[in-house]
């Protein structure tokens, strides 16, 4: 092979290595009660629809979800607005959830877990949220995540964002 192909190859093979992901990570919305199979509020319905409002330019093309009801509540919105199916995954260990977000190389997610385990994803990630905890009546908390992946390395960035119009006390 001569050098302008070498060339060409290595401009192919660099740039197949460089990607771009965004996991927007949020707890699902309000929930009628603490049981495990409790349905959305009135209230967490509007928020789960924000979600998708806010959402719906940011060419999200994974959608994970645990397998509780007001998760996949949470992000149905959406799931229609963009025709993207919802994929479970099991609310503990964050760790698949993490394994599941490395093998996305390239693509924007979703994530709508719980309360005890949204922080613990971003971590995972490899960010440091502000929050130590997520209090059991906050619900419009937006991390977003941004992993670069290029021929030096790879950053993460977090950028903590709200979402939706607060809820009535």
């Amino acid at each position: 092979m001569n050098c302008k192909g070498l060339l060409i190859l290595g401009c192919v093979v660099g740039l197949t290595a460089c990607s771009t992901s965004t996991v927007y990570i949020v707890r699902h919305a309000e929930k009628v009660s603490e049981a495990d199979t409790s349905s959305l509020t009135t209230e967490g319905f509007e928020r789960a629809q924000q979600l998708a409002d806010r959402l719906a330019d940011e060419r999200i093309s994974l959608i994970l979800t645990t397998p509780y009801r007001r998760t996949q509540q949470t992000a149905t919105p959406l799931a229609h607005e963009l025709n993207v199916p919802i994929e479970s995954y099991p609310a503990q260990p964050v760790r698949a959830v993490i394994e599941r977000l490395a093998k996305a190389k390239g693509k924007n997610s979703l994530v709508v877990g719980h309360s005890n385990t949204i922080l613990d994803i971003a971590k995972g990630l490899g960010v440091a949220p502000t929050k130590s905890q997520i209090e059991s009546d906050d619900h419009d908390n937006l991390f977003v995540v941004t992993v670069r992946k290029g021929l030096l390395g790879t950053s993460v960035r977090l950028d903590e964002q709200t979402y939706g119009k607060p809820t009535a006390p």
